[in-house]
């Protein structure tokens, strides 16, 4: 029996998810280095599918950094409009941040669009742009709680900074040490007690 429409469009996603998995984990550790021979062999397909899905490495180390933008501490409009103290707002803000680092190939990769000569451009300014809305929103809940008393006194740049080098180090520590990543990853609530009182 013949395959529907539906049912083939549903196997094309599915292929195309495949080979942006393995195409996130080698170019986290190759950078744009990575070619889609490096991307067929990770994804176990063929290099003439790769290609059928994407038209060379470029459009998949754009499609991979796209999707990366859209991790759940990205929704940031939603963060300032829902109900709720500063504190917990921040509170659930940094679960996000923290929870979105326990797959640490799409911030590797983002690291890589930053601090490549050759990504383009356009990429890294959608990068540095939405570090700049998350350390923005960070900022702001910050001084709101500290309005309130849910966080502590100080200069909130600097406490958003010391947010950002202790989070963003997360990735890096898979890197290191990738057997024990997962398993003494920090809870979040840790990274919110360097905020309270």
């Amino acid at each position: 029996m013949p395959r529907t429409a539906e049912a083939k469009q549903r196997i094309r996603e599915e292929q195309r998810a495949h080979i942006l998995e393995a195409a996130k984990r080698v170019f986290a550790r190759k950078g744009l280095a990575a070619t889609v021979d490096d991307v067929a062999i990770e994804a176990g397909v063929s290099h003439g599918l790769a290609y059928r899905y994407f038209a060379n490495k470029e459009a998949i180390f754009s499609a991979l950094t796209k999707q990366a933008l859209q991790a759940p501490s990205a929704d940031l409009q939603r963060v300032r409009d829902m109900p709720g103290t500063p504190g917990e707002r921040l509170k659930w803000l940094l679960s996000a941040f923290v929870a979105s680092r326990q797959q640490p190939e799409s911030f590797l990769l983002l690291g890589q669009v930053l601090s490549s000569q050759t990504a383009p451009d356009e990429l890294r300014e959608l990068v540095r742009q939405r570090s700049q809305d998350l350390q923005s929103t960070l900022r702001q809940l910050i001084v709101e709680g500290q309005e309130t008393f849910e966080v502590a006194a100080g200069d909130p740049d600097q406490l958003v900074r010391a947010l950002f080098a202790c989070v963003d180090g997360l990735p890096r520590w898979a890197v290191y040490d990738p057997e024990h990543y997962h398993e003494h990853f920090p809870d979040a609530e840790i990274f919110w007690r360097l905020l309270k009182p």
